[in-house]
């Protein structure tokens, strides 16, 4: 029997091995293969489908361009048609036109030969009236007894002395007119002036009064011996009068910064409770400090009113202190905001530079903040100020003309003496001529009422107008310029006035119906 060893057996696996790869590679071939047809016999097919589907697109686009082709002919002789037709229609047009301008052309040259022949007619008529003006000249000059050069220079004469009589009337009336309208034109500047610019105004008083919550705060604020009542008046330089008005204080001093400082003080006092010497001391000190304050608060406010920039610090302060100095009644820093508003919109009216305006009109009584303190006038102390503060030369005439001192040196001196004059005396300002104004505007209205035919009447324009409203069944329009002269001719003789009133009539109808 014979053993089969290791060795042996593996060999024999190895040989099964192989024996089994190439049977699989060979059946994994034949099945590779015949997917190869397969797959080429579908691509063959795929190729043939597409070669049938590309020539049958080629017919259609061939189809597709002959018809396209055949419309493009069609288009090109349909529209060499038209051109044809619309070049015979030109060219018959040309040939109309032609024979036109040829008919023209024969008109022009027969109007232009009997042209030829009536210049030659006017030449011929040319030297008979020359020849007949010869013989003219020849029998003036024998009647006259003047050579034609003598006779010219007679009748120059003459003619020059018309001229010179008639260029004499001439500007007369030319200055009156430019007088009447140079008049109208500053009333209307001043005027326009005056209506767009108004400013509230404060009366002048001496005195002021604290409200005291009781009775018993008067015996307070004497003190022991009336040790703070002496206190108070030393610090502030202001008189306080106590007297039986019930639950109020008089301060009474010429001075109103300090009138100012000693109300707040007092004030301040009152609500505190404390009342003793150093408390008043230091409440005085805090009132002084809050009307510094209030001070440079109101001189940085009229600058910004009236739009004034670049001012000095100080200029400033002092302008603030203008609030609390009256003169005549009207409170000076409101009366130099509307001195500079006035001045810089009769400038703007003038073609003048209105900054520069404003700025002098609002510094033009500067000094009155400090007359008090210092020797001289307003106007001085003003100049002195405006120069040491380096403001410009016209600003400084302004300041020292504006009352007359000096002569002014440029229009805006003119326009701040003009402002300060209407801003003093408008209505209003100045006690001693409102009682007087608020009369006169009663008075025109009263003798406008008193004519048959008026409804309602108002003065307007600070009085340089009245405006009547009259019944329209009582005045017709015929009869509207008669009462206007009539009521005039009544103010004219009862009424004293500066300048002229306009008196404007009013006539309304109205017509009414209802719907139902």
């Amino acid at each position: 029997m014979v053993t089969i060893g290791p060795i042996q057996t593996i060999i024999a696996i190895v040989i099964s091995v192989i024996i089994g790869a190439v049977i699989g590679f060979c059946y994994r071939k034949q099945i590779a293969e015949a997917k190869i047809g397969v797959a080429e016999k579908r691509a063959t097919d795929i190729v043939e489908d597409a070669k049938k589907e590309a020539e049958a697109k080629k017919k259609e686009i061939l189809l597709e361009a002959k018809e396209e082709s055949i419309k493009t002919k069609n288009d090109l002789e349909k529209e060499a048609r038209e051109r044809r037709n619309e070049l015979a229609r030109t060219e018959r047009r040309l040939v109309q036109k032609e024979e036109t301008l040829d008919r023209k052309a024969d008109a022009y040259e027969k109007r232009e030969e009997q042209m030829t022949r009536k210049l030659e007619e006017l030449d011929k008529q040319k030297l008979e009236v020359e020849e007949l003006h010869q013989k003219e000249l020849q029998e003036l000059e024998r009647i006259s007894g003047f050579t034609s050069e003598e006779a010219k220079n007679y009748l120059l004469a003459m003619v020059e002395n018309d001229v010179k009589h008639d260029t004499i009337v001439m500007i007369k009336e030319a200055e009156a007119k430019a007088k009447h309208e140079a008049d109208k034109r500053s009333r209307d500047i001043i005027a326009n002036a005056i209506q767009r610019c108004a400013v509230d105004h404060v009366a002048e008083t001496t005195v002021s009064v604290v409200q005291l919550p009781n009775d018993e705060m008067k015996g307070r604020i004497i003190g022991r011996e009336g040790r703070n009542i002496r206190a108070l008046e030393t610090l502030t330089g202001v008189d306080l009068i106590i007297d039986d008005t019930p639950e109020a204080v008089i301060l009474s001093g010429f001075d109103p910064i300090r009138r100012e400082i000693a109300r707040i003080a007092l004030e301040k006092l009152i609500v505190d409770g404390r009342v003793h010497p150093s408390r008043i001391e230091e409440m005085v000190e805090k009132a002084k400090k809050e009307v510094e304050v209030i001070i440079r608060d109101e001189g940085e406010a009229a600058t910004l009113e009236t739009g004034v920039n670049g001012l000095h610090p100080e200029l400033i302060r002092l302008l603030g202190k203008l609030k609390y100095r009256t003169s005549y009644g009207q409170n000076v820093l409101k009366h130099s905001i509307e001195v500079a508003q006035i001045t810089g919109l009769m400038a703007a009216e003038l073609g003048v530079d209105s900054t520069i305006a404003k700025r002098a009109g609002l510094l033009h009584d500067i000094g009155k903040s400090v007359d008090h303190e210092m020797e001289g006038s307003h106007v001085s102390i003003g100049v002195g100020l405006c120069r040491k503060y380096k403001e410009s030369a016209i600003v400084i005439n302004a300041v020292e003309a504006h009352h007359g001192d000096v002569e002014p040196q440029s229009i805006i001196a003119v326009l701040v003496q003009a402002a300060d004059a209407i801003s003093a005396a408008r209505p209003g300002a100045r006690r001693e001529t409102l009682e007087s104004y608020v009369k006169r505007l009663e008075k025109l209205e009263e003798i406008a009422d008193s004519f048959k035919g008026v409804e309602k009447s108002f003065a307007i324009q600070a009085g340089r107008e009245l405006r009547i409203m009259v019944i329209p069944e009582d005045i017709n329009d015929e009869g509207l310029p008669l009462l206007a002269r009539e009521v005039a001719k009544k103010i004219e003789d009862e009424l004293e006035y500066p300048g002229q009133i306009k008196v404007s009539l009013i006539r309304e109808t109205r017509a009414t119906d209802y719907a139902k």
